[in-house]
């Protein structure tokens, strides 16, 4: 039995924590981590990706800086308290450089160029504001009355809708596609500014949902979507790699 912390005279061992990690909903969001991390480490290496002696010696001393471990001695106190040997915090440091180098690659800025050219749909992004309602004769009401007088949803939102945007006069501001029920998403989407949508009830349809659409911004590749990019780049690549490996839970 490996001990992990002692609390008087119970043992918590790896076997418990391990259990706890499990019912908790923790452990395989942490085995993911782990092996997304190790076929990234793998991928750099079968690459022919390098990282110096300078390169991991610059960033122990960064880790050590960020920990106020200003002298040797404190390093070594510190992994001597940790059970980590000085082999094993530079392996850590060495697999995160390969990690770092290798998403880099994957995120370059041709690829990000090259997958935003064929995917800037993607990215449109449409200015919203809403109001909710608790039944449906209200919000077909609603419709009706701000059909006539448009410029009267702010107000109305303030007045009468139940969701949490109400003070903020209904305004949920700028959304990506994929932030919002397909079914609406859709009509959103494809809505002319100024227009008015719903009522959409919801799936228990306690509450009834009118959308207006203030302003549409067509997909333009700035450091936000840039950002987006890069992120769904690496995604799409781990899904790849881990297809190229038998991967088994023990």
């Amino acid at each position: 039995m490996t001990a992990i912390v002692r609390i008087d005279e119970e043992v918590v061992d790896v076997a418990e924590f391990i259990r706890l990690l499990k019912l908790t909903g923790q452990f395989e969001s942490l085995i993911e981590q782990l092996v997304r991390d190790k076929l990234t480490v793998h991928a750099a290496r079968k690459q022919g990706l390098s990282v110096s002696a300078d390169d991991i010696q610059a960033r122990a001393d960064q880790f050590r800086r960020v920990r106020g471990l200003h002298r040797a001695t404190d390093m070594n106190q510190y992994l001597d308290a940790l059970g980590v040997s000085l082999d094993e915090f530079e392996a850590f440091i060495t697999d995160g450089l390969f990690q770092e180098r290798m998403l880099e690659r994957v995120g370059n800025e041709a690829a990000v160029e090259e997958y935003f050219s064929l995917n800037s749909p993607k990215f449109d992004a449409v200015e919203v504001s809403h109001i909710v309602l608790d039944s449906e004769g209200k919000a077909k009401e609603m419709v009706s009355y701000l059909h006539d007088d448009p410029d009267a949803f702010a107000e109305m939102a303030r007045e009468h809708s139940i969701a949490d945007t109400r003070d903020a006069g209904g305004i949920i501001g700028k959304v990506l596609r994929g932030s919002l029920k397909a079914d609406i998403e859709a009509k959103i989407f494809n809505a002319a500014v100024g227009d008015l949508l719903g009522p959409f009830p919801s799936p228990d349809r306690s509450c009834y949902e009118i959308f207006a659409v203030t302003a549409k911004y067509p997909a333009t590749l700035d450091a936000d979507v840039a950002s987006e990019v890069k992120r769904l780049l690496r995604e799409e690549w781990l899904i790849a790699r881990s297809q190229e490996h038998v991967i088994e839970a023990r």
